[in-house]
């Protein structure tokens, strides 16, 4: 039964998102886009992607270091914990810079939508 209702919301979540996609593009959506006024602002826009993404640098810098300190920190004060320590920091460090890249993502697709 229990495989039966996961089948069955595995098939639910891909006929909807079918429907979801389905939507075609064409030449008013860019117009529909300036109509709205994003074009407009799209200066604005572009300076808050770029900022956006040099602060998920730099707090993602900020927390790989203050990671990898703590580390090395930890493994200098007892040698025998490093392999203990070392797959946490890895996971850990790779965490962190999938947050960067989410918010490199969301930026371009800010500027490459509105930019249309």
């Amino acid at each position: 039964m229990k495989r039966t209702i996961q089948f069955l919301t595995v098939l639910l979540i891909i006929g909807l998102s079918a429907a979801a996609f389905a939507q075609g593009t064409d030449a008013s959506s860019a117009a529909v886009v300036r109509q709205g006024g994003l074009a407009q602002n799209y200066g604005w826009i572009a300076l808050a992607a770029g900022l956006g993404i040099g602060l998920a640098a730099f707090g993602g810098g900020i927390g790989q270091g203050r990671a990898a300190a703590a580390a090395l920190d930890g493994i200098a004060r007892n040698p025998g914990a490093a392999g203990q320590i070392r797959g946490p920091m890895i996971l850990g460090l790779a965490l962190i810079e999938s947050l960067v890249i989410y918010a490199l993502i969301i930026a371009l697709l800010l500027v490459l939508k509105v930019g249309a």
